[in-house]
């Protein structure tokens, strides 16, 4: 064997059968040869790590590797920092990720490799690595994201605060790439990416490429979300926003599957799951609930609908969560689901507990809730309860509550909503409303709520248009039972 085959490396480690094009691009990695002899020759490297390399080069299996790492592993750590540091050739690099990657996925426990290696210039194993996600190379970023979430997944040591905003605000800024046509409704409330926060360009990829990488990046999510000090960060950071306007792109089963995986975890802590409320994840998740083709999809959304029910410490976040849930039409969909035969034991468990949950609160259902439920789930229908007269007369003063909660829910969907049918049922409302509590008109015109009725008089639909002229009819007359009296006798 000549000198430069000796230099020569090629990595071998547990080749999967690759599903997307960043691990095929892994495998492709794994073949390549480094020389790296002309890297000491050039003084790119020091002969210690020149040593190290080399010799975890020519180990090509994963027992091989082992003996190599059972006696050198931290020097190997070290060498792979150093060389992460000293070369910019972007071949490189990724060799040096992947086998890295590798190494770690063989044995999470090599995860304290990297923090032995930790000194005062280095206070955490994942720096060296997180300094790669500025690379514009897609492969490079999508190996860093996985190695630190392994690192700080895996390893002892957790996270500091500014190290865990730092790489969850990264995670974030992925998500909502442009080109994901995020739905400007459950856009973050931040005014946009962080200052000096890593995003690959805008056409740094092809569709498939993006989908590829975004599933990258939720893995890297999925791990993060297992720690209980993360979810409660990620959270805090508008992260269910994030989430669910990945849900909101119509993503194919593999993107639904693992956001809503993420939204599980995210779940199981009990203060997350009340705080959860805000976000109303409950109509999206009944929709890719309704529309899933794979088990694994209806799965982790009947387990997610469990979690909601059962991780919050409030009843009345319970209760919330449940009428949201039969307002979607989550019954028909179990009904549906207990049809069928899955040799999945959790998903007959939580189909058989959901519908007896729900079944249950069915019959407890006041007029009231089922408004309520309707109106927080932002998605108005002309039910009965709309256009009962009793319902009306007994529950107007009732959207008063909570600091005027649902008039201005009424309020956001006649600002922002295009649907027709929406916007005439809710300026129906605000008719009924005005009509029932003789204070209501004063309410309306503190909330800026009569002038989005009067726009509507221009609106296109005439369905919209008829109900808006009705509702402003109401808001000028002061005394509307008298009137009716005075048309009907007329």
């Amino acid at each position: 064997m000549s000198t430069n085959q000796n230099n020569d490396t090629v990595l071998t480690s547990l080749p999967p059968v690759p599903t997307n094009k960043l691990q095929a691009q892994a495998i492709e990695i794994r073949g390549h040869r480094v020389n790296w002899q002309s890297y000491l020759q050039g003084q790119m490297i020091q002969p210690q790590d020149f040593e190290v390399i080399r010799e975890f080069d020519l180990a090509r299996t994963p027992d091989a590797r082992k003996q190599v790492l059972d006696r050198r592993g931290n020097e190997c750590a070290k060498t792979f920092i150093s060389l992460m540091t000293r070369i910019s050739k972007e071949q490189t690099v990724r060799y040096v990720l992947t086998a890295v990657d590798d190494l770690l996925t063989e044995d999470p426990q090599r995860t304290q490799l990297f923090s032995d290696t930790s000194n005062k210039k280095r206070p955490s194993p994942w720096i060296g690595f997180m300094n790669m996600l500025n690379r514009n190379d897609k492969f490079i970023v999508h190996q860093a994201s996985r190695i630190i979430a392994k690192l700080a997944c895996w390893g002892k040591e957790r996270m500091s605060s500014q190290d865990l905003n730092y790489y969850l605000n990264w995670i974030k800024t992925q998500l909502s790439n442009e080109n994901l046509n995020e739905p400007k409704q459950f856009q973050s409330t931040e005014q946009g990416p962080l200052l000096g926060m890593p995003q690959l360009p805008k056409d740094a990829f092809t569709s498939a490429e993006l989908t590829d990488f975004v599933q990258s990046i939720l893995s890297c999510l999925q791990m993060m979300l297992r720690i209980p000090e993360y979810r409660v960060t990620f959270f805090e950071m508008d992260g269910v926003n994030s989430l669910l306007a990945v849900l909101y792109t119509k993503c194919g089963f593999q993107l639904q599957y693992q956001t809503i995986f993420c939204l599980w975890l995210l779940s199981f802590t009990p203060e997350i799951a009340n705080g959860m409320t805000k976000y109303n994840p409950v109509p999206i998740l009944a929709d890719v609930l309704g529309e899933a083709a794979k088990e694994k999809v209806t799965r982790i959304v009947l387990a997610t609908f469990r979690n909601l029910i059962e991780k919050p410490e409030e009843a009345d976040t319970v209760k919330v969560y449940s009428l949201a849930m039969i307002h979607c039409k989550v019954l028909k969909n179990l009904e549906i689901l207990e049809a069928r035969q899955f040799a999945d034991e959790d998903i007959t468990n939580d189909v058989e507990y959901l519908s007896t949950h729900l079944s249950e609160c069915l019959q407890d259902l006041s007029s009231f809730d089922e408004y309520s439920s309707e109106l927080k789930s932002r998605r108005l229908e002309w039910s009965p309860v709309h256009k009962s007269e009793k319902f009306w007369r007994e529950n107007a003063t009732r959207l008063n509550e909570k600091n005027y909660e649902l008039l201005k829910i009424l309020t956001g969907l006649m600002e922002t909503c295009h649907d027709p049918d929406i916007l005439a049922v809710a300026t129906h409302d605000i008719g009924e409303y005005v009509r029932h509590y003789p204070r209501g008109k004063k309410v309306i015109e503190q909330l800026g709520i009569k002038q989005l009725v009067m726009q509507l008089l221009c609106h296109e639909n005439s369905q919209v248009k008829y109900n808006a002229l009705i509702a402003v009819q109401k808001l000028m007359v002061h005394n509307w039972e008298y009137l009716g009296k005075q048309l009907t006798s007329g």
